[in-house]
């Protein structure tokens, strides 16, 4: 795709108000590159059965980033995509036919009860306030869904196999030592106030998730809950 064909980002709030932190973003850009990122995103979508899923589903993804989940969905057939994220610099890095929102999740302002499948690969455990961000970004992706739509969830969750992770990747020979795991290191220091907020309350999280759902799925291991949920 040329620079002249790239998608118009609609922007539904201006650019820098409300974030974002260039030291975490240039972590997170070192963590894996597009393609490993893409491989990870198609191995998770795919475990979440979405190669059954109709491609004209309307798909939309939430704190979308430089947008390799879309890419990864465009790769397996979707046609309908559109991306939403905070952050313009992350946003103009995507190259894809996805429709781009510059918008804060807490505050969807996207077209109501018209989509198939609303998904978020790392993202709530970002919100500064719990319970009440992650109620309004709920209740926000509630209201997007069709009646039968589905809402797919990827985060950090706190397991003995996460603990173990950040003990090492934090140890400063091994941060020294292994690029992926200062990466690491840096996103987590960089956002550690929210980060532990979110795994030091795994059941307010779920509480919140069944005031606005129907849970299909809830699988917490290897340090990522792994979720599924309906209308």
């Amino acid at each position: 795709m040329s620079e002249s064909e790239r998608p118009e980002i609609v922007r539904h709030v201006a650019a820098g108000q409300l974030c974002c932190d260039p030291v975490w973003e240039a972590a997170y850009k070192r963590f894996e590159t597009p393609d490993q990122e893409i491989a990870k995103f198609i191995g998770r979508l795919k475990r979440f059965g979405f190669e059954s899923i109709d491609k004209q589903a309307r798909v939309v993804e939430i704190f979308c980033g430089r947008g390799n989940g879309l890419v990864a969905l465009e790769r397996m057939g979707f046609k309908h995509l559109e991306g939403v994220d905070l952050s313009d610099s992350l946003l103009e890095e995507y190259h894809g036919p996805a429709q781009l929102h510059l918008a804060d999740c807490t505050d969807l302002p996207l077209e109501r009860s018209a989509y198939d499948v609303v998904i978020v690969q790392g993202g709530l455990h970002h919100l500064p306030s719990l319970p009440q961000d992650l109620d309004r970004t709920l209740a926000g992706v509630a209201g997007l869904l069709k009646p039968q739509g589905r809402f797919y969830v990827i985060e950090p969750w706190k397991t003995p196999f996460l603990v173990f992770a950040h003990a090492v990747t934090e140890q400063p020979l091994m941060r020294k030592l292994y690029a992926k795991g200062d990466a690491l290191a840096t996103m987590t220091d960089r956002e550690r106030v929210t980060y532990e907020q979110w795994l030091a309350a795994p059941e307010l999280i779920r509480q919140s998730f069944d005031r606005h759902f129907q849970i299909r799925q809830w699988d917490t291991r290897w340090g990522k809950l792994a979720a599924i949920a309906g209308r």
